[in-house]
């Protein structure tokens, strides 16, 4: 199931995705789905990020290309940092350059969205906590996180995280592929089972460390091979069984 959060004429509305239109989902897709039986064309639509939440949860260095290519050893327990909500953007909005920064990079990477309440879960059992899968860009002023390790200020910077373009419910996150590209050119390619560590066990410890509330997001990581944007590039972040996220560099 293909869920989206879009804004119609009547306010912002949660659908699902059926052949070529969004049928209308009636209150908190948390709380189980009820259509309204109101629908509207896919095609045209102002799609929103799928979720708003309350705070992401970001990994670093998941993939061990990614950390031998900053030349660091990959880590033996989850690095974790956090994103603002407020850094969080629609699928083909325009991410803003921020005037602090030089040098800033895409990182593509699969986003978890949690759907109940979870603390101090066991990884067997964290299936049960998850909404479903989408597609994110970790945007990060690269030349402000290096001199300091100045996390939060390199990843949080307003339309920094676009996610979308839908949540989709029921995926097996091994089977899916990675691909970004930068003005059409591939960038980025990576299978998710790849991942140091998987969905399963990202979840169950970082519910160890906080309470994750429905709509938060957890960000499983990018492979090797972000690079630096300009202004007008545009990136895409693709994954098999959800979708393509386009966002243009303000």
């Amino acid at each position: 199931m293909k869920l989206v959060r879009l804004k119609t004429r009547d306010g912002i509305r949660y659908g699902v995705i059926k052949g070529g239109a969004i049928y209308e989902v009636q209150g908190d897709i948390f709380e189980g789905l009820r259509m309204s039986g109101r629908s509207f064309p896919l095609e045209g639509a102002n799609l929103l990020p799928p979720v708003q939440p309350g705070k992401v949860v970001g990994v670093a260095y998941n993939y061990r290309e990614h950390a031998q290519e900053r030349g660091l050893r990959a880590p033996k327990e989850p690095q974790l940092f956090l994103k603002p909500p407020s850094a969080v953007t629609a699928p083909g909005s325009r991410i803003p350059w921020p005037p602090l920064s030089k040098q800033v990079e895409f990182e593509g990477e699969l986003a978890v969205v949690i759907g109940r309440p979870a603390k101090n879960i066991d990884m067997k059992y964290a299936q049960d906590y998850i909404l479903g899968l989408t597609c994110a860009n970790d945007v990060t002023a690269r030349d402000l996180q290096l001199p300091g390790s100045q996390w939060a200020l390199c990843k949080g910077f307003d339309g920094f995280l676009p996610l979308g373009p839908c949540v989709v419910t029921g995926l097996d996150y091994k089977e899916l592929q990675l691909t970004v590209s930068l003005n059409g050119k591939v960038r980025q390619q990576a299978n998710m089972g790849d991942m140091l560590f998987g969905i399963p066990e990202l979840v169950g410890y970082v519910s160890r460390v906080m309470t994750l509330l429905p709509g938060d997001v957890i960000l499983t990581g990018t492979p090797a091979g972000s690079a630096p944007m300009r202004r007008g590039d545009e990136v895409s972040v693709e994954i098999g069984g959800i979708g393509t996220l386009r966002n243009t560099m303000g």
